[in-house]
């Protein structure tokens, strides 16, 4: 009795020792978070950007459902519910007639200023919509939007609005069922768009580069298939009726994401499966290629295990260096070669989506960190991007390898992910 009494004693004691340990870095991390200025400045920079409007950023004059996705969190701190509710009824006003939905939307009177094939619907006549088909994220992004919305309003009602012959609860699923209907493939059991480099919406083939058509090579990537991951989760939870059909989808399309696209040997995702052939040269080896924006979306999926997710950040780390970048917001490396990519956007190397780094899904890393558990690992990561929101007193839409600023000054899915990355910091216990 005395032996298991002493040994309970030095279990204890242990114990005790390992918090002294542990207290004295976490109460140091808590005071860096509490005391960040960097923090303070984003958080205010954000609402102050936010108040300005809903479109992307000065360099574009749409509304973008994959931008409002990312910062309808700090929409909801500046606006009514209302306002939030009336920009995501737009997207479903206009949505196709096959069940999809736009990308984004300007207001008719400024049509002549943007270059795109519009789209009009009867529903709604104050806006034209646009498209870049190339991408397969706009009806994920739209379902994840709404959840959101119910999630921050707590305002289900939203799924029982009429807009036509439909509710908005229909059209979202009607939505994800133009993904099975137009965009699934049946070989691999996964969902196909075009080829673009990791998240981005630009292909290689000729001119401006967004338009699914005959010099399109189909493929298949995670970022697609991890977006629609998290929007069937979105919609079963918003509405459980659902679940029978979409718990089984949804189940497939996890498992064969890790099936086809997750290389064990590597630990890594592969770039593409090409369904007829690459638009690339014979011998280039794309596998090599690490994307980083479509990992941190497939974290959020819950596609990899904690253990694979600190494997991710080490290798983002290590390729970061690598580039001789500034942050894990970096899209890709190594960059596809000069001259891959049509659109001159596209080049050089290290430019736009071609290995330009972007806060916009580095700070969706960091959620995912946060949400890990790898909450020093987040803190580290996250300094060099809110330093250059002060630095440059902006949110920019994405920086050179340099670190120097690049595109609209004011893009609000920076101080989307940013705000809501400091507030789940602030928020940890």
């Amino acid at each position: 009795m005395k032996k298991h009494y002493l040994l309970l004693m030095l279990l204890v004691i242990n114990l005790a020792v390992l918090a002294q340990e542990r207290q004295p870095f976490d109460k140091a991390l808590s005071e860096k978070i509490k005391n960040n200025e960097y923090f303070h400045f984003v958080k205010a920079k954000a609402l102050e950007v936010m108040k300005i409007g809903f479109n992307a950023g000065d360099g574009y004059r749409e509304v973008w459902i994959r931008d409002y996705n990312t910062f309808i969190e700090l929409a909801a701190q500046v606006y009514e519910k209302e306002v939030l509710k009336e920009n995501l009824l737009v997207f479903l006003r206009m949505q196709g007639e096959d069940g999809d939905i736009i990308d984004g939307f300007t207001p008719v009177k400024k049509v002549g200023e943007v270059e795109y094939d519009f789209i009009y619907s009867p529903l709604e006549p104050r806006y034209a919509g646009h498209k870049n088909t190339v991408e397969t994220d706009q009806e994920s992004s739209l379902v994840q939007s709404i959840y959101k919305y119910v999630q921050l309003t707590n305002d289900p009602t939203i799924l029982d609005e009429m807009i036509g012959n439909k509710t908005v609860g229909e059209r979202l699923v009607w939505s994800m069922e133009f993904l099975m209907n137009k965009r699934f493939n049946r070989q691999y059991g996964l969902i196909t768009g075009a080829t673009t480099a990791d998240w981005g919406d630009v292909q290689p083939e000729h001119g401006w580069g967004v338009d699914i058509d005959e010099n399109t090579h189909p493929a298949i990537d995670i970022y697609d298939n991890a977006m629609f991951i998290i929007a069937l989760n979105n919609l079963m939870e918003m509405l459980p009726a659902t679940k029978q059909k979409w718990q089984p989808i949804k189940n497939n399309i996890a498992q064969n994401s890790r099936k086809h696209l997750w290389d064990k040997n590597r630990q890594k995702f592969i770039p593409h499966i090409y369904l007829k052939s690459s638009p690339f040269p014979a011998g280039f080896d794309e596998d090599e290629i690490y994307y980083f924006g479509g990992t941190a979306i497939a974290i959020e999926a819950g596609l990899l295990s904690k253990e694979e997710v600190k494997i991710s950040l080490d290798e983002m780390i290590k390729r970061v260096k690598q580039a001789g970048a500034a942050s894990i917001g970096l899209t890709l490396y190594p960059p596809y070669p000069a001259g891959y990519f049509v659109n001159k956007i596209m080049n050089p190397e290290y430019s736009y989506q071609n290995g330009g780094d972007w806060t916009w899904f580095g700070g969706r890393m960091i959620q995912q960190l946060i949400k890990y558990g790898f909450v020093k690992e987040a803190y580290e990561q996250v300094l060099p991007m809110v330093k250059r929101v002060k630095d440059n007193n902006g949110f920019y839409e994405w920086y050179s390898i340099d670190n120097k600023p690049r595109g609209s000054g004011t893009f609000r899915g920076e101080a989307g992910v940013l705000y809501t990355a400091i507030v789940m910091f602030e928020n940890l216990k």
